[in-house]
């Protein structure tokens, strides 16, 4: 799965910025649709960590039944977190 792929899919194309908020809500809206039908495990934590870094990401709970991919996405989050605050992108204010 890669990134550049996934954005033109959902959002017709690689650069976030280009798209218009109709165009992003119905990116996310289908993205969610696929993630809710995806049988591959690792396919469904590619969709849902690109959900999170949307920010629209489905609550651990709802997303996976296993707790193992629980776990892994609880470790992607902080993951990301610490990266956000080493950039200072997390600082803001």
């Amino acid at each position: 799965m890669q990134l550049d792929d996934q954005l033109r899919r959902y959002f017709g194309t690689d650069d976030l910025t280009a798209v218009t908020p109709d165009a992003f809500a119905a990116g996310i809206e289908k993205m969610l649709v696929d993630f809710g039908l995806e049988k591959d495990r690792a396919r469904r934590f590619g969709l849902w960590s690109l959900l999170h870094m949307l920010g629209s990401a489905p609550d651990l709970d709802v997303a996976f039944k296993d707790a193992d991919d629980r776990e892994a996405a609880r470790n992607f989050m902080d993951m990301v977190a610490r990266a956000q605050d080493v950039s200072g992108a997390g600082n803001a204010g």
